[in-house]
């Protein structure tokens, strides 16, 4: 062979491989010996099916979800997996596996309701296959994916963005083509991301954080202590202050009364020190809206259960200042069930029928003194009922005593959870026939008789979105309502169970604004006990991408903040979530805007809210299990010409953009910008 046809023969063999390397990346997966072992069929069915998860029911082997004979629009298969979305299944090839292939689709079983799925395979994390949503009747359709190299498979199901109803899915003639060890269902493997903290830390130079404007009724009690960040010491002024309020210098804590003319009064709150300075325009509207932007702070409930005590709030108090979280603008310290009489501890109540605290509060009313002098709020609970969800006294029949008494103990927040009242409800629904009635009537009365006392409270609908009461519930004067279930129960086999808490949440987009907003319950980061047992708390088991995107999402649908982890356990990463100034703006803008999905796929979703100043704050979300490229369009936002663009977690300007904007977004992950118009800019 002569050398340039050596040359030539030794190129074409490179560029073979090359592209044999390529294209082997390309599907996933990676070259791997082969062996000498004789390919066989190994069932999908034949592995371990507790490893599947399912939405609802179980797996089952060579059945349908409901145990029936596997079909699929008419046709029907001896071997399969039959489950419900969402469903999830990892299985470690053992380098061995050289090919998959299923029929995929929705069981006939269903009959003519209504179900949508959409199934999707990875290869070590690279998406190989996407059916695209398939409907109950659609034909099955064929899944034929080369495996040689593949590590690990993921094969997930997921509701194709809407509910899971009916969700029936079928592995069908599902086999994996093998020279070598069997495959291997596994356990979902743990996403260790590494805790990359994207927000800047705080200079030493003074910010003037939380809301620019705040709802009071003439004559109540005032307290705010200015949110700055910045190093101590700084010096606070406070120009055009009514006379009726007056300002520690040193502390920033503003107290007094509310002025008793109705009326807007503009402050322009200062604060200095040796670092630099900072102002901010603080309106303070006498009127009777509460709550002009959404409530922020702590509450008990997912850290300490049944086992809080005085003690635990008095500490969450104190961590609120001592780490920063209060700079921030968290100000509630607000205590859930367990703090009263548990049944069978009596007497539930005092010689005036008022509502006992336990004996691990000696002291209730000085709790919530201590709380107001570190210039925050304090905050309780109640049922409606005659008990609460977790077996103590309730307010039913004793309504205006106790919130008399919680107005005398110093409370500014009042969670109001339906518990044992649905059996008051279901005698009541007996005379009336009224459902809507009776389920407005035991937040109408606490609502009528808040309004009447001599304190601010804010009143926090806990009834889990019965009723559609995003369209009620500021009529009975709520200030926020509960929109679903608890968030600490949801589940999610695609998703973790925060994701579908917001999709559901997004959906009422319409309805929050100024002193009323939507609640899709706590954020749940840090140390949190599991809720299924009101275990003790452990670290939180969302990756650090999942936990940007919760906050992100929070923040943009305007809801409440308040955190429901350890106080004694913040870390930097979590503060680091939690306390990015810049986010939280999105959420506190006074024009009290929620942001809608305004575009969603089966790999993304893209959230934008209206901000006060004109720009818009955006979310690109990534749901899929790879790295994906997320674009939203200045069409898709209403918009034109060129605009200046922030990423919000990383505090940082990423230039002026003309038509749209890209993303390369992380598995769970997200991209939150804010675009300013420039002079430019329409």
């Amino acid at each position: 062979m002569s050398r340039i046809r050596k040359e030539f023969h030794v190129s074409t063999c490179l560029l073979l491989t090359i592209c044999a390397v390529l294209i082997a990346q390309f599907s996933g997966c990676v070259s791997a010996a082969k062996s000498d072992k004789p390919a066989r069929t190994v069932w999908l069915s034949s592995l371990n099916l507790e490893k599947m998860t399912a939405g609802w029911g179980t797996p089952q082997k060579d059945k349908s979800i409901q145990s029936k004979p596997l079909t699929i629009a008419g046709r029907t298969f001896d071997k399969g997996v039959g489950t419900h979305a969402a469903s999830l299944m990892y299985i470690d090839l053992k380098n061995s596996c050289r090919s998959f292939s299923a029929y995929v689709g929705v069981d006939d079983e269903i009959n003519g309701k209504i179900g949508s799925v959409r199934f999707r395979i990875y290869g070590d994390g690279k998406l190989l296959f996407n059916s695209g949503v398939l409907k109950a009747g659609d034909p099955a359709k064929k899944v034929d994916i080369d495996l040689t190299g593949c590590k690990t498979l993921t094969l997930s199901v997921d509701p194709a963005g809407d509910n899971n109803s009916y969700d029936h899915a079928d592995w069908a003639d599902a086999a994996f083509v093998v020279a070598g060890e069997d495959p291997v269902a596994i356990d979902a493997p743990t996403f260790e991301e590494e805790k990359v903290i994207l927000t800047p830390m705080p200079g030493p130079e003074p910010r003037i954080n939380g809301p620019k404007l705040y709802g009071c009724r003439p004559g109540r009690p005032f307290i705010y202590r200015i949110p700055c960040m910045g190093k101590r010491p700084i010096r606070f002024t406070a120009e055009n202050l009514p006379p009726t309020l007056k300002l520690d210098s040193t502390t920033g804590i503003i107290t007094g009364n509310a002025p008793t003319e109705l009326g807007e009064y503009s402050v322009t709150l200062k604060a200095a020190s040796r670092h630099g300075s900072s102002q901010q325009t603080f309106k303070i509207v006498v009127g009777d809206t509460l709550a002009l932007t959404p409530p922020m702070g702590w509450n008990s409930w997912y850290i300490h259960y049944n086992r809080v005590t005085e003690q635990h709030m008095r500490n969450a108090a104190d961590s609120m200042i001592e780490s920063g979280m209060a700079d921030a603008g968290y100000m509630y310290v607000n205590i859930d069930d367990c703090w009263m009489k548990k049944r069978g501890d009596e007497p539930y109540r005092d010689g005036d029928k008022a509502v006992l605290p336990n004996a691990k509060f000696p002291d209730i009313k000085s709790m919530a003194g201590y709380i107001h002098g570190k210039g925050l709020r304090a905050g309780t609970y109640i049922s409606p009922g005659p008990w609460t969800c977790a077996g103590y006294v309730g307010s039913y029949q004793h309504e205006q005593i106790d919130a008399e008494k919680f107005a005398e103990w110093g409370f500014d927040f009042l969670k109001y959870d339906w518990c044992s009242y649905g059996q008051v409800y279901q005698e009541r629904i007996k005379q009336t026939r009224d459902d809507l009635m009776e389920k407005k009537r035991p937040y109408r009365q606490m609502g009528d008789i808040l309004k009447q006392l001599d304190r601010d409270i804010l009143l926090n609908l806990c009834q889990y979105g019965m009723s559609d009461v995003w369209t009620w519930g500021g009529d009975v004067g709520g200030h926020c309502w509960r929109t679903t279930g608890d968030l600490g129960l949801a589940g999610g086999a695609d998703l973790p169970g925060f994701y579908h808490i917001a999709f559901s949440n997004a959906q009422h987009w319409q309805y929050a604004k100024p002193g009323q907003w939507n609640d899709p319950d706590y954020i749940l980061i840090g140390w949190v006990g599991n809720a299924h047992g009101m275990g003790e708390g452990k670290p939180t088991t969302l990756t650090p991408n999942e936990q940007y995107s919760y906050m992100s999402m929070w923040c943009l649908m305007a809801a409440p903040l308040i955190f429901s982890g350890d106080m004694d356990k913040l870390d930097e990463f979590t503060l680091n979530v939690l306390c990015n100034a810049e986010v939280i703006e999105v959420d506190q803008d006074p024009l009290g805007k929620q942001a809608p999905i305004i575009a969603q796929t089966d790999e993304y979703f893209i959230m934008a809210k209206d901000m006060e100043d004109g720009s818009k704050a955006v979310g690109l979300f990534n749901t899929t299990e790879i790295a994906t490229n997320i674009a939203v369009s200045w069409k898709d936002l209403g918009i034109e010409g060129p605009y200046r663009i922030r990423d919000l977690w990383r505090q940082k300007n990423l230039g002026t953009y003309k038509n749209r904007f890209e993303a390369k977004v992380p598995r769970h992950g997200v991209s939150l910008i804010r675009i300013f118009p420039t002079s430019s800019a329409k």
